[in-house]
Protein backbone atom coordinates (compact mmCIF):
# COMPACT_ATOMS: atom_id res chain seq x y z
CA UNK A 1 0.00 0.00 0.00
CA UNK A 2 1.29 3.49 -1.03
CA UNK A 3 0.29 6.78 1.09
CA UNK A 4 -0.02 10.02 -0.15
CA UNK A 5 -0.13 13.36 2.37
CA UNK A 6 -2.17 15.82 0.99
CA UNK A 7 -2.46 19.45 3.09
CA UNK A 8 -5.05 20.94 1.15
CA UNK A 9 -7.97 20.25 -0.67
CA UNK A 10 -5.98 21.56 -4.07
CA UNK A 11 -3.04 18.82 -3.29
CA UNK A 12 -6.13 16.40 -3.27
CA UNK A 13 -7.17 17.42 -6.23
CA UNK A 14 -4.49 16.79 -8.17
CA UNK A 15 -3.48 13.57 -6.42
CA UNK A 16 -6.71 12.20 -7.90
CA UNK A 17 -6.57 13.66 -10.90
CA UNK A 18 -2.70 11.95 -11.87
CA UNK A 19 -4.14 8.69 -10.25
CA UNK A 20 -7.41 9.37 -13.02
CA UNK A 21 -4.90 8.49 -15.96
CA UNK A 22 -3.97 4.93 -14.66
CA UNK A 23 -7.98 4.42 -14.75
CA UNK A 24 -9.12 2.16 -17.48
CA UNK A 25 -12.50 1.03 -18.95
CA UNK A 26 -14.49 -1.39 -16.62
CA UNK A 27 -12.32 -0.13 -13.37
CA UNK A 28 -14.36 -0.17 -9.94
CA UNK A 29 -12.63 1.93 -7.26
CA UNK A 30 -13.79 2.04 -3.52
CA UNK A 31 -13.34 5.45 -2.23
CA UNK A 32 -13.09 4.66 1.77
CA UNK A 33 -12.98 6.92 4.67
CA UNK A 34 -15.24 8.24 7.00
CA UNK A 35 -17.90 11.12 6.68
CA UNK A 36 -16.57 14.45 5.82
CA UNK A 37 -12.93 12.72 5.22
CA UNK A 38 -12.67 13.95 1.36
CA UNK A 39 -13.97 11.18 -0.50
CA UNK A 40 -16.10 13.49 -2.88
CA UNK A 41 -12.47 15.90 -2.99
CA UNK A 42 -11.37 12.59 -4.97
CA UNK A 43 -14.26 12.06 -7.18
CA UNK A 44 -13.92 15.45 -8.36
CA UNK A 45 -10.25 15.18 -9.03
CA UNK A 46 -10.46 11.56 -10.50
CA UNK A 47 -13.24 13.22 -12.69
CA UNK A 48 -10.97 15.96 -13.72
CA UNK A 49 -8.07 13.72 -14.49
CA UNK A 50 -10.99 12.13 -16.92
CA UNK A 51 -11.82 15.17 -18.80
CA UNK A 52 -15.12 15.65 -17.04
CA UNK A 53 -15.97 19.04 -17.00
CA UNK A 54 -19.76 19.31 -15.53
CA UNK A 55 -19.48 19.96 -11.74
CA UNK A 56 -19.53 16.55 -9.73
CA UNK A 57 -21.39 16.93 -6.89
CA UNK A 58 -21.69 14.06 -4.30
CA UNK A 59 -25.03 11.58 -5.22
CA UNK A 60 -26.23 11.19 -1.43
CA UNK A 61 -29.98 11.84 -2.40
CA UNK A 62 -29.58 10.68 -5.99
CA UNK A 63 -27.46 7.27 -5.54
CA UNK A 64 -25.74 7.57 -9.05
CA UNK A 65 -24.45 10.47 -11.01
CA UNK A 66 -22.51 9.54 -14.48
CA UNK A 67 -20.67 11.91 -16.45
CA UNK A 68 -20.22 10.66 -20.03
CA UNK A 69 -18.08 13.49 -21.89
CA UNK A 70 -14.85 12.68 -20.29
CA UNK A 71 -12.39 10.32 -21.81
CA UNK A 72 -14.09 7.05 -19.79
CA UNK A 73 -17.82 7.61 -18.91
CA UNK A 74 -17.92 8.09 -15.34
CA UNK A 75 -20.18 6.22 -12.72
CA UNK A 76 -20.34 7.89 -9.08
CA UNK A 77 -22.35 5.61 -6.75
CA UNK A 78 -23.04 6.45 -3.12
CA UNK A 79 -24.33 3.94 -1.20
CA UNK A 80 -24.61 5.08 2.24
CA UNK A 81 -28.46 5.31 1.93
CA UNK A 82 -29.13 2.42 0.46
CA UNK A 83 -31.35 0.11 2.54
CA UNK A 84 -29.82 -3.38 0.81
CA UNK A 85 -28.44 -4.87 -1.21
CA UNK A 86 -31.64 -6.08 -3.30
CA UNK A 87 -32.51 -1.87 -3.25
CA UNK A 88 -29.25 -1.55 -5.01
CA UNK A 89 -29.85 -4.80 -7.30
CA UNK A 90 -33.60 -2.82 -8.15
CA UNK A 91 -32.01 0.15 -8.83
CA UNK A 92 -29.48 -1.60 -11.74
CA UNK A 93 -26.58 -1.11 -10.16
CA UNK A 94 -24.87 -4.17 -11.39
CA UNK A 95 -25.29 -3.04 -15.10
CA UNK A 96 -23.01 -0.04 -14.06
CA UNK A 97 -19.77 -2.22 -13.36
CA UNK A 98 -19.89 -3.77 -16.84
CA UNK A 99 -20.62 -0.27 -18.99
CA UNK A 100 -17.26 0.09 -19.97
CA UNK A 101 -16.67 3.40 -17.52
CA UNK A 102 -15.12 3.96 -14.57
CA UNK A 103 -17.12 3.59 -10.97
CA UNK A 104 -16.38 5.16 -7.89
CA UNK A 105 -18.19 3.71 -5.17
CA UNK A 106 -18.99 5.48 -1.66
CA UNK A 107 -19.79 3.60 0.94
CA UNK A 108 -19.29 0.31 -0.61
CA UNK A 109 -19.51 -1.88 3.06
CA UNK A 110 -23.23 -2.16 2.11
CA UNK A 111 -23.33 -3.54 -1.11
CA UNK A 112 -20.69 -6.28 -1.20
CA UNK A 113 -21.92 -8.73 -2.79
CA UNK A 114 -22.81 -6.58 -6.01
CA UNK A 115 -19.30 -5.41 -6.52
CA UNK A 116 -16.66 -6.81 -9.02
CA UNK A 117 -14.27 -9.37 -8.31
CA UNK A 118 -11.49 -6.99 -8.98
CA UNK A 119 -11.23 -3.12 -7.72
CA UNK A 120 -9.19 -0.57 -6.69
CA UNK A 121 -9.59 0.88 -2.93
CA UNK A 122 -8.63 3.98 -1.95
CA UNK A 123 -8.66 5.28 1.54
CA UNK A 124 -8.75 8.92 2.83
CA UNK A 125 -7.68 9.60 6.47
CA UNK A 126 -7.70 12.65 8.48
CA UNK A 127 -4.90 13.07 10.53
CA UNK A 128 -3.47 16.32 11.93
CA UNK A 129 -1.30 17.02 9.10
CA UNK A 130 -3.59 17.24 6.68
CA UNK A 131 -5.23 13.90 4.87
CA UNK A 132 -3.22 10.51 4.29
CA UNK A 133 -4.16 8.89 1.15
CA UNK A 134 -3.96 5.11 1.14
CA UNK A 135 -3.71 3.43 -2.33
Amino acid sequence: MAVFVSHSEEETLRWAEEFAKSLAAGDTVLLEGEMGAGKTVLAKGIARGLGVRSEVTSPTYAYINSYEEGRLPLFHFDCYRIPSEDYARALGFEEYFSAGGVCLVEWSENIPSLLPERVKRVKIVKTDAGREVRF
